[in-house]
């Protein structure tokens, strides 16, 4: 049942690093945000990845990990993630500046991808706080193509809970002594305007 994947799939920022994902594994993941709805049909969107350590580490370094966990770092040695798939938007098929417009378009590509992971068992974090340029240098990718998102996919080594939204109305999410995470939910009755 898709409620039940969409459930599973939590924003996992902790994972068995030694678990290893194969290109085709994330081949398999790209060709369904391939399959996703397009604005415009357009279909600018192309995809990068990785599943080397090597170019994990250089990926790695370049992102921010939790903004409301300003205290933690990231994930540890051990901890990180076991591959990548970068989304880029052709600027060649939608010009520089507008690729803003293609936001729907990423958001479904990175959802449809985030789920085909959550139905193998794995889970990820979809990271839009990245440093553009030290990641365009590292990888060497084209000027042609805007760095939108980066996903970090592997097997979670945490668990994550969704809790109701407390009064106070604090959307943060959270980590208790044992290291669990916790995210706040609103109430359906909250998000339905009549």
């Amino acid at each position: 049942m898709l409620k039940d994947l969409i459930l599973k799939n939590r924003t996992y920022r902790r994972f068995f690093q030694e678990h290893k994902i194969s290109e085709q594994e994330l081949i398999e993941l790209i060709d369904l945000a391939r399959l996703s709805a397009s604005p415009r049909n357009q279909q600018a969107l192309k995809f990068m990845i990785s599943c080397e350590p090597e170019k994990n580490q250089e990926i790695f370094q370049t992102l921010a990990w939790a903004g409301a966990l300003p205290e933690w770092n990231g994930p540890e040695e051990g901890e990180k993630p076991s591959a990548y798939i970068i989304i880029l938007g052709d600027k060649e098929i939608v010009p520089d500046g507008k690729i803003a417009y293609n936001e729907a378009a990423f958001g479904i590509a990175a959802q449809s991808i985030m789920l085909g992971a959550t139905e193998k068992e794995l889970g990820g974090c979809m990271i839009a706080n990245i440093k553009r340029n030290i990641l365009r240098e590292n990888l060497k990718i084209n000027e042609r193509y805007e760095i939108l998102l980066v996903l970090a996919i592997g097997k979670p080594k945490e668990k994550v809970f969704l809790t109701e939204m407390p009064v106070d109305g604090n959307f943060k999410y959270f980590r208790d002594e044992n290291q669990n995470h916790f995210v706040p939910k609103r109430n359906i009755d909250e998000i339905i305007i009549n």
